[in-house]
C-alpha cells in the first residue's frame, strides 16, 4: 500500500486564529523584549496611535459630513448622508479601531502570513494558498454589481485614510518593525474567505476520516461507528433517527485477533484546547409575536468562535436617509468588511449559526494510465493545471509552491490508498463569493430576507430571522451546490460524469421553513431538517443534538418570552446531557468499589453533589466529564485500530477537528448500556473495569500533584485563556494585553457554550421595530488598542451573564468627517 502523501486539506483550519496568534508571537518575541528596553518611546508611540474620538477631520470622497458618535463603552453610531458615505466613515473606523485584526484576517486566508511574521508561519501558508484566495477574492470582485462594488471602494478607501490619519502606527507593527500595507478592495472578501476557513475547513478531513472507515470497516461496524444521528436530535421537521445495532460476533470480536489497546488518555494537566467536543458553532432561535410578551418577534443568537483579543466582531449602528426615512442597521460587523453581519434593521432581525451541511467534497482522481499528468473526465483525459505561487517570508528568501488543480478544484492530497484527491468547494466556484449580505440592510420583511439568502456568498449558515410583523423563519444562508448522482458523504469518483455539481440550488430549491404552527425555531449545529431538504444540505459534520434539544425544550417551556428570558435560555448551563453519565458513575461506585480505593469514596461523594449543572464551583461536574471521555477512547478506539493502521493520521474521536465524528455519544452510550463481551479491550476482564480504570485515571489526572479532589472544581479548567497574539510571545505582556483569567460556567453540549479558549463571541436578543428593548455583550471591548478606554469596556457584562442594551447608548463622543481633498 502506497504511503499516503501529507495532507494538504484544510486541516487545521478551524484551530487558525490561534494558530494566527501563536504565529505572530513567535515573529515579535524578539523584538517585543528589545522595545521593551525603551518603555518611554514606546508609550509615546502608542498613545500617538490612539484612534480618532473626538473633533473634526477631512475625509476625501465624502459627499456630506460624516458624524460618528461613540457611547460610552466606545460603540460608534455612523450617521451619514448616504449608504456610500457611511460605508467610507466605516472603513476609516476599522482601521482606526482594528486594522492589524484585518490585516491578519485577510493574510490568512490569502497566505500571506510569513511575510509579515516570518518562517514560523509557512506550514499555515503552504496550507492555505493551495487554494488561491486571493485570486478567488479578486475574481469575485470583478463581478459584483455596480453598486456593491461602489460600496467596497469607498469602504477601502476610507481604510486608507483611517490608517493614515494616526499619528503612530498601531502598535503591533511597531513591535514586529514593519509597516502596515495597503488596504485592497479584493481584501474584504478575504476577511470572509476567513471565515470560509475557519468554519468549514474540517470538512475535507471528516469526509477522508469517513471515506477512510468506509473501505476499512465492515458495513455493520462502520455504520455502528458513523451514525448520521441519535436519540439527542431535535430537527424543527423530522423526527430522530434510529441508531444503528451493535454489530455481533460475527462481524468483530476484540477477543479474537492481535490487541487493539487505547490509551485511556493523559494523566496530566489537560490543555485549554483538550477537548475532543469543542468546535466553532453558535445557537440561534426566533420566537414569533404570538407567543412573546410584547407581541413582537424576538431574535436570539450566540455565536460560538475562538476566543481572542480583540474579539471577533465590532459593534456598529449605521444610519443614513431611506426612500421612507432614516435607514438605520445594527449589529455587528466582521472588520474589514463594510456590511452588518447579525443585527436587525428595524424591519428585520437575523442570525447565524454554522449549518454543518456538506459544502466541500473530496473527489477521487482517476490517472491516465498512458500520462501521468494527466486524469480522466467525463469528456476525456485532461491534462492537470500547474501554478506557482511565490511565498514571501519576512528575513528570508521567498520560497516557491506549486499548485496542481483540475476542473474540479486544487489537489489537496493523497489518501490511504495512494488515490491523489481535490476538492470541490463552494468559495472556489464562480459565485460561491460575494457581497450579496449587503442586502439584507434593506430587507424589509421576512419574505424579502428568506429570498436574499439563496444569492448570498458567505460560508453556509443556518439563517434565522423575524419582521416586525411577528413572523419567523429558517433557510440556509449560502449557496448550495446541486449534487447529481451521490450524497456527498463520502469521497468518490467523478470521472464518468455520473457524480457532479451542477450549478446552484434556485431560490425555489433552497430548503426553507416559514411561520411554523408552534411559533418557535430553534438551531445549534444540529441537523434541522429531514427528507428532500435534508438531501439538498447534506450531511457535513452535525454537532450532537443535547444543546439544540435542550434550547428548544427551554423554548417550549415558555408561552410568552420576553428578552430576559432569551438570556436566561442563553445562559443556560444545566448538565442534561451528562445527567445519564452521572448516573452510571453513582451505580458504579459500589461498597465493594469503594472498598477498594478511598479515592472513589471521596468521588463518589462530589458526584452526588454535583448540582447538575456546569457550575464553576462543581467537582463532580469535571470528574463525569473527563470520565466519559476516557470511556471513549477505552471503549471506541480499540474497534478502529485498523484504520489507524491503515492511515497513521486518523483521528476518530476528532482530538483534531479537522478529523473524526462528530457523533459518537451515540455508539459509545451503547456500548456502555448493553456491554458486550465481544466489543470489549481484551486488557480489561470486564467493562465494570473498563469504567473503573476509567475513573482512576479521572481521579488519578485531577490530584496530581497532591491536590485534593475537592479542589478540582469545573472552573478551575474552564478558566477563561482570552489573549492577545503579542502575549503569546512575551508573558509579560498578559496583564496589558490580555482580558482577565476568570472561572466561568458552561461546556459544550448545553446552551452556555464555554471552555478557556472557546465560547459566545457575542450574545444578542432583539425585536425587530422594539430595538431599544434589546440586548447585547461580547467579550473584551470595541477597540483594538489597548490604551483605549474601550478596550476592555464590556468584558465584565458578557463574562457575567449581565445585558447592556442593543442599540447603543448616548453620544459621548463625537467625531465629524468633513468632504475635503
Amino acid at each position: 500500500m502506497p504511503e499516503a502523501e501529507p495532507s494538504l486539506t484544510l486541516a487545521a483550519a478551524p484551530r487558525a486564529p490561534r494558530r494566527t496568534r501563536r504565529l505572530v508571537a513567535i515573529g515579535v518575541a524578539v523584538v517585543a523584549l528589545a522595545a521593551a528596553g525603551s518603555g518611554a518611546y514606546l508609550r509615546a508611540r502608542l498613545r500617538a496611535s490612539l484612534p480618532l474620538v473626538e473633533g473634526e477631520r477631512t475625509l476625501a470622497g465624502l459627499g456630506a459630513p460624516v458624524r460618528i458618535e461613540r457611547d460610552a463603552h466606545g460603540v460608534p453610531v455612523v450617521r451619514g448622508a448616504s449608504r456610500l458615505d457611511v460605508a467610507r466613515a466605516t472603513g476609516f473606523l476599522h482601521a482606526q479601531d482594528r486594522f492589524f485584526q484585518m490585516d491578519l484576517l485577510r493574510r490568512r486566508a490569502a497566505g500571506e502570513l510569513a511575510e509579515l511574521v516570518g518562517k514560523a508561519a509557512l506550514t499555515s501558508d503552504r496550507e492555505v494558498r493551495v487554494y488561491r484566495l486571493r485570486a478567488v477574492a479578486r475574481r469575485a470582485v470583478l463581478a459584483l454589481p455596480p453598486d456593491e462594488r461602489a460600496l467596497l471602494r469607498a469602504y477601502t478607501q476610507g481604510v486608507a485614510a483611517g490608517l493614515a490619519a494616526l499619528a503612530a502606527r498601531p502598535p503591533e507593527y511597531l513591535m514586529l518593525r514593519s509597516v502596515p500595507v495597503a488596504w485592497r478592495e479584493e481584501d474584504s472578501l478575504l476577511c470572509a474567505l476567513t471565515m470560509f476557513v475557519t468554519l468549514q475547513g474540517e470538512q475535507p478531513g471528516q469526509e477522508s476520516s469517513l471515506g477512510l472507515m468506509h473501505d476499512v470497516l465492515p458495513p455493520a461496524l462502520f455504520e455502528f461507528l458513523a451514525p448520521r444521528g441519535s436519540e439527542w436530535d431535535a430537527p424543527l421537521e423530522g423526527a430522530p433517527f434510529p441508531e444503528a445495532k451493535l454489530p455481533g460476533p460475527e462481524v468483530v470480536d476484540l477477543r479474537k485477533g492481535p490487541p487493539r489497546s487505547a490509551s485511556l488518555g493523559s494523566r496530566g494537566e489537560p490543555s485549554p484546547w483538550d477537548d475532543p467536543e469543542l468546535a466553532y458553532g453558535s445557537n440561534n432561535w426566533a420566537v414569533a409575536g404570538s407567543h412573546t410578551t410584547h407581541g413582537g418577534a424576538l431574535l436570539a443568537n450566540d455565536m460560538h468562535l475562538g476566543l481572542a483579543v480583540p474579539n471577533t466582531w465590532y459593534r456598529a449602528s449605521l444610519v443614513w436617509p431611506g426612500l421612507e426615512g432614516e435607514r438605520r442597521v445594527t449589529g455587528v460587523m466582521l472588520p474589514g468588511a463594510p456590511f452588518v453581519v447579525v443585527g436587525s434593521n428595524g424591519r428585520v432581525a437575523w442570525g447565524f449559526t454554522n449549518s454543518q451541511g456538506d459544502w466541500a467534497d473530496l473527489v477521487e482522481l482517476e490517472p491516465d494510465p498512458r500520462d501521468p499528468e494527466a486524469y480522466i473526465t467525463a469528456e476525456g483525459p485532461r491534462r492537470f493545471e500547474h501554478a506557482r505561487e511565490t511565498i514571501r517570508v519576512k528575513g528570508e528568501a521567498d520560497e516557491t509552491l506549486e499548485v496542481v488543480s483540475t476542473v474540479w478544484g486544487p489537489v489537496i492530497d493523497t489518501d490511504h490508498e495512494g488515490r491523489k484527491r481535490a476538492l470541490a468547494w463552494v468559495p472556489l466556484r464562480e459565485g460561491g463569493l460575494n457581497a450579496a449580505l449587503l442586502r439584507m440592510e434593506a430587507a424589509q420583511d421576512l419574505d424579502e430576507a428568506q429570498a436574499i439568502a439563496p444569492e448570498a456568498g458567505i460560508p453556509e449558515q443556518n439563517f434565522v430571522a423575524a419582521d416586525a410583523s411577528g413572523r419567523i423563519g429558517w433557510t440556509i444562508m449560502g449557496r448550495i451546490p446541486r449534487r447529481v448522482g451521490y450524497d456527498g458523504r463520502l469521497p468518490t469518483s467523478w470521472a464518468d460524469g455520473a457524480r457532479r455539481w451542477d450549478g446552484w440550488l434556485s431560490k425555489d430549491e433552497q430548503p426553507r421553513i416559514t411561520d411554523p404552527p408552534g411559533g418557535r425555531i430553534w438551531t445549534a449545529n444540529s441537523r434541522v431538517v429531514a427528507g428532500d431538504k435534508l438531501a439538498r444540505v447534506g450531511f457535513g459534520g452535525y454537532d450532537l443534538g443535547a444543546r439544540q434539544r435542550q434550547i428548544r425544550d427551554d423554548l417550549l417551556a415558555i408561552d410568552k418570552a420576553s428578552e430576559a428570558d432569551m438570556l436566561r435560555v442563553q445562559l443556560d448551563d444545566r448538565a442534561l446531557f451528562l445527567a445519564r453519565w452521572q448516573k452510571l458513575l453513582v451505580a458504579l461506585l459500589t461498597p465493594e468499589a469503594i472498598a477498594r480505593d478511598e479515592q472513589r469514596a471521596e468521588a463518589r461523594r462530589l458526584l452526588e453533589a454535583w448540582g447538575e449543572r456546569a457550575a464553576a464551583d462543581s467537582a463532580g461536574y469535571w470528574i463525569v466529564h473527563d470520565f466519559r471521555t476516557r470511556v471513549a477512547r477505552a471503549a471506541l478506539l480499540p474497534l478502529v485500530a485498523d484504520c489507524v493502521q491503515a492511515d497513521k493520521r486518523f483521528d476518530y474521536l476528532g482530538r483534531r477537528p479537522d478529523a473524526g465524528v462528530r457523533q459518537w455519544e451515540a455508539p459509545l452510550w451503547a456500548l456502555v448500556s448493553a456491554r458486550p463481551p465481544h466489543l470489549i479491550d481484551p486488557r480489561f476482564k470486564s467493562w465494570e473495569e473498563l469504567l473503573l480504570a476509567a475513573l482512576d485515571a479521572t481521579i488519578e489526572a485531577l490530584t496530581r500533584n497532591d491536590v485534593a479532589l475537592a479542589e478540582r472544581t469545573w472552573g478551575a479548567r474552564n478558566l477563561t485563556l482570552i489573549q492577545h497574539p503579542l502575549s503569546r510571545a512575551v508573558p509579560q505582556l498578559a496583564p496589558f494585553l490580555d482580558m482577565p483569567r476568570q472561572a466561568l460556567p458552561g461546556d459544550s453540549n448545553m446552551p452556555r457554550v464555554q471552555s478557556p479558549v472557546h465560547g459566545a463571541s457575542e450574545r444578542l436578543a432583539v425585536s425587530p421595530g422594539r430595538e431599544e428593548q434589546g440586548y447585547f455583550h461580547m467579550p473584551g471591548g470595541e477597540s483594538g488598542h489597548p490604551l483605549s478606554p474601550y478596550y476592555r469596556d464590556g468584558h465584565a457584562a458578557w463574562a457575567n451573564g449581565e445585558p447592556t442594551p442593543f442599540l447603543p447608548g448616548p453620544a459621548a463622543h463625537v467625531l465629524t468627517l468633513v468632504p475635503g481633498p
